[in-house]
């Protein structure tokens, strides 16, 4: 299989997961979700590992804490997109 059927179906697999968490939410929690985005001083903490990543200057300690917030990006759009597409519907 390739990796483009697996991200397809990884990510169908994920929809089909989170979707009834989602219909949890009311319609006003799920436009907070579509609108979240993280505060000024988290932005500037993730920037900055990403350079010390870039620039081969980051420690073991910090590389786990950046991995962690890209892990945590990747499910906030992710929810943002099944948020933006439940209330679409």
């Amino acid at each position: 299989m390739s990796s483009i059927v697996d991200a397809t179906y990884d990510a169908n697999a994920f929809d089909r997961g989170t979707e009834p968490v989602l219909r949890i939410f009311s319609v006003d929690q799920a436009k907070q979700v579509v609108q979240y985005q993280a505060d000024d001083q988290l932005r500037q903490r993730i920037e900055k590992l990403a350079e010390k990543n870039s620039a081969g200057e980051i420690t073991p300690e910090e590389l786990a804490e950046y991995e962690g917030y890209v892990r945590a990006n990747k499910f906030v759009a992710i929810l943002q997109a099944q948020a933006r597409k439940r209330l679409g519907k």
